[in-house]
């Protein structure tokens, strides 16, 4: 008898009734990609998902860096749990990557030490007189994407295809190391065959690009850029991806790390104006999309609104590519209605 040995490489994700948490780099650097998924998950797809008012930071980049104790970490965590819990919900779905290392962390330690798990829960009754569940399922928003990748794509209105071509974009896709690298079992694929952003690139028409650096960290790494004298580290590591995928020439990259995305898009900019390098042909730079963003685009919403103004490296030419209209004019658009003044053009980076 044949054994499927992909199937081992799965995940159970939750079909409907998710309490989501937000992310604080997401918040700050992509607000556009939180306000897409909701939209993606409520409108597109009909579900019931709920935004809690009263979150706060899971300690992530804090814990990891040695700043907040484990204890306390996990009386932070245990508390976004009971706000699931007071809500009626028990499918928790955190934005960031590093929140889902960190609750896949806290509930392996409990569920191995009952013992630590009372002791949270005694900790978290004194601070605040609350109680809490463990999460029946805890999923990232890009497995919600994955998972729903044919529904969604019956709903786009754009491919992941060069219209002038006719041929698939190449697209590079980087998994955040905090999805599967922790626990390689959370993660679709597991840390071999991570296939959470690989999956809707092929279903939505476009081509991966495995190049040599493709599970190459993308050069966060919390101490090495926490530390200012310990950044050069930090950009080594990303140069190293750049130049591992420049030979390959991709359309743009898309993560599914808040993280991630953010520093393989300004070390572009960073290393332009260090070395006067862009890995690109033009001098454009390679867009950076989040993994909303990617399908917000195909799904036809502005990618004003989505918040690609936003990222260093401007993506005029990949929407170009696929075919999405966009109006110069309301790039810097704000909410009320005024036009804001243009940010300063870098020297190096066209834009």
């Amino acid at each position: 008898m044949a054994k499927y040995y992909w199937n081992e490489y799965q995940k159970t994700i939750a079909d409907d009734k998710y309490f989501y948490e937000r992310s604080c780099i997401r918040q700050t650097f992509f607000p556009g990609s939180e306000t897409a998924f909701l939209r993606i998950v409520r409108e597109e797809l009909g579900k019931d998902i709920y935004d809690e008012m009263n979150q706060h930071t899971c300690t992530g980049i804090g814990y990891h860096a040695d700043v907040v104790p484990l204890e306390t970490t996990m009386t932070v965590v245990a508390r976004l749990f009971s706000l699931m819990k007071d809500a009626g919900y028990t499918n928790y779905v955190p934005s960031c990557v590093t929140s889902f290392g960190v609750f896949s962390e806290m509930v392996e330690i409990w569920n191995h030490q009952p013992e630590t798990l009372e002791k949270t829960r005694d900790y978290l009754r004194k601070a605040t007189g609350r109680e809490f569940d463990i999460p029946l399922n805890l999923v990232h928003p890009s497995d919600i994407i994955y998972k729903y990748r044919f529904e969604l794509k019956d709903k786009m209105k754009y491919a992941l295809v060069n219209r002038f071509t006719g041929k698939p974009l190449q697209v590079v896709e980087h998994i955040g190391c905090h999805y599967a690298k922790i626990f390689p079992e959370k993660g679709v694929g597991k840390a071999e065959f991570p296939h959470v952003l690989a999956g809707m690139i092929e279903a939505w028409g476009g081509e991966v690009v495995d190049y040599p650096e493709r599970r190459h960290c993308c050069g966060f790494g919390f101490r090495h850029y926490l530390l200012q004298s310990n950044r050069g580290y930090s950009i080594a590591n990303t140069k190293k991806k750049f130049e591992s995928m420049e030979p390959f020439e991709p359309d743009f990259i898309v993560a599914n790390c808040p993280g991630c995305t953010m520093f393989m898009d300004k070390w572009q900019y960073t290393i332009a104006e260090m070395e006067h390098k862009t890995y690109d042909k033009d001098g454009y730079g390679i867009p950076v999309l989040t993994y909303e963003e990617m399908a917000g685009l195909l799904l036809g919403y502005n990618p004003w609104e989505l918040g690609l103004q936003l990222h260093q490296v401007q993506s005029e030419i990949l929407l170009d590519k696929i075919g999405i209209p966009y109006d110069p004019k309301e790039k810097y658009k704000a909410a009320d209605g005024r036009i804001l003044p243009k940010p300063e053009r870098p020297n190096n980076l066209l834009v």
